[in-house]
């Protein structure tokens, strides 16, 4: 057993004692330092990332009575932070800007990805603007303020930002320098990279067919953001995705997939065009497309990360049980 240095209680295990602090509290610098040890700073238990469909939020967006709002997809409870998050390192918002409206955004975070799930208008940013429309991506800075301005019809966007990561920290983007200013992916030249990728035989080692976002910055890390990973998967009818994992996290938007399914650890989860899903770090995951079109999701993670750090962890777990 062990007695508190600063007290009279006696522990049975050092995972009891907790953080201490230095006996001479009078002396300000000293009283600043905390002090735990090996049985109460490791392996301390977090609350697991659920495997979530959000579906509340893209019928919000898509109703004619929600006004021009950004509209998060927020567990933060789940994950026990004091601010907005879909998951540890990322925050997705789905937003509603109403025909001939404008919708300011300013996203304290490395960057934002935008997917264009309907209508038409443009985005400008400092001294720069891009019209856009239904199926296109772009990208913008953090750290500055955009104007999203709506066509004659109501426009739905998704986002993606890693806001959590810098609120973590307590941080701020100053110039969004990470960003080379907007960044525009229209979707006829997205499709034309899936023709050149269809045209190539697809090798088993990797996990499927997908055109991946990446800027002039982030060439050299094929990233789209230093730790942030995002492109749009493809699924042909009658096809699966081979059972795998990693250790980053994917956030998930169902642009078509009807007759599509995920089996996450086992638990079969139903696709629903235009919901964000969540595949949390480390699960067992395959997608199974038993409709008779084409299936394609946008998927960001946070995997520049563990690929920065070596520690993606990828591995096809083909042996594993997953009916």
């Amino acid at each position: 057993m062990s007695s508190d240095i600063n007290s009279n209680r006696i522990y049975k295990s050092l995972r009891e004692i907790p953080a201490q602090i230095d006996k001479n509290s009078d002396n300000i610098p000293r009283s600043r330092a905390r002090y735990f040890n090996s049985g109460n700073a490791f392996m301390i238990g977090q609350s697991e990332i659920p495997d979530f469909v959000f579906e509340a939020e893209p019928k919000k967006a898509f109703s004619d009575t929600t006004p021009t709002c950004l509209i998060p997809c927020d567990i933060s409870g789940q994950l026990r932070c004091d601010y907005p998050a879909t998951s540890p390192l990322i925050l997705v918002y789905y937003a509603r800007i109403n025909s001939g409206e404008t919708l300011p955004t300013f996203f304290n975070a490395s960057g934002a990805l935008l997917y264009i799930i309907s209508g038409s208008g443009e985005t400008s940013c400092g001294d720069e603007f891009i019209g856009w429309g239904e199926s296109d991506v772009f990208l913008m800075p953090g750290g500055e303020k955009q104007l999203h301005t709506a066509g004659s019809e109501p426009a739905i966007l998704w986002i993606a930002t890693n806001k959590p990561q810098l609120a973590f920290e307590n941080s701020y983007i100053r110039n969004g320098d990470l960003v080379p200013g907007l960044v525009h992916y229209p979707s006829k030249e997205i499709d034309r990279q899936f023709d050149l990728i269809y045209r190539v035989d697809t090798d088993q080692e990797i996990s499927g067919s997908a055109v991946m976002f990446s800027t002039s910055n982030q060439e050299l890390n094929r990233n789209i953001l230093p730790t942030s990973t995002a492109g749009i998967n493809s699924l042909p009818p009658k096809a699966k995705q081979r059972a795998h994992r990693h250790n980053s996290i994917a956030i998930s938007l169902v642009i078509s997939g009807e007759g599509c399914f995920s089996l996450i650890n086992g638990e079969k989860k139903e696709w629903r065009r235009w919901t964000t899903m969540i595949t949390a770090p480390v699960s067992v995951h395959s997608h199974h497309n038993e409709g008779n079109n084409a299936a394609k999701f946008l998927i960001v993670q946070d995997a520049g990360v563990y690929s920065y750090t070596r520690a993606m962890g990828f591995e096809f777990v083909d042996d594993q049980n997953l009916h």
